[in-house]
């Protein structure tokens, strides 16, 4: 994604995406599979020591064909069902440049939803198949405002299509968000991939 790597500092994050101003990333954690695994936790470390949280990842293989990435968060409690409100925009390319489309998929909205939030469209489990994309969390610890949250990913899947799904969305809650949590739909594994967390100060 064209940054500059400088230890555990990366620079220049505006190469991420327009919703994060340039400035110094930290890497703060990163998870890499070993073995599958039915979630990637970051349940510590999201706090007011930053004001964004960014979450890259990186080559997510699904153990089971056609199945999206998920995201949700903890305000407080133990469980990881922060009340969201969501939106989802796709692209897609498919072989021979037949169907081509650009759609809002409602069905992967959320309305003052506790549920999962996809964050990619469905991943094929082939060889060759995976989705790499990165989501940024906004002022987590604050507790006067709802916590905004925006994602952009791509993926390959089975049926040939290369997609690409941008996600805007809100945590409902003044309470500060402390936990982010990846799943795969239906509660199925991921077997492979990374994510990092990075914090903007």
């Amino acid at each position: 994604m064209g940054l500059i790597s400088n230890g555990t500092t990366l620079l220049d994050a505006g190469a991420l995406d327009n919703g994060v101003a340039t400035g110094a990333m930290t890497l703060i954690t990163s998870t890499t599979l070993s073995s599958a695994a039915a979630n990637i936790t970051f349940a510590s470390g999201i706090n007011s020591t930053y004001k964004e949280y960014v979450f890259k990842f990186i080559d997510i293989h699904p153990a089971t064909d056609d199945s999206k990435l998920l995201v949700n968060f903890r305000d407080g409690s133990t469980a990881y069902d922060a009340t969201k409100t969501t939106t989802l925009f796709r692209t897609q390319i498919a072989e021979g440049d037949s169907g081509v489309n650009l759609a809002y998929r409602t069905d992967d909205d959320l309305a003052q939803s506790t549920g999962a939030q996809p964050v990619t469209m469905d991943i094929g489990n082939g060889n060759d198949e995976s989705a790499s994309g990165f989501l940024i969390l906004y002022n987590p610890s604050d507790t006067t405002f709802v916590k905004h949250f925006v994602a952009e990913s791509s993926c390959y899947y089975s049926g040939n299509y290369a997609q690409t799904a941008y996600i805007g969305g809100y945590c409902n809650t003044t309470a500060a968000i402390d936990g982010v949590q990846f799943t795969m739909e239906g509660g199925t594994n991921m077997d492979s991939g990374t994510i990092k967390m990075y914090g903007i100060k």
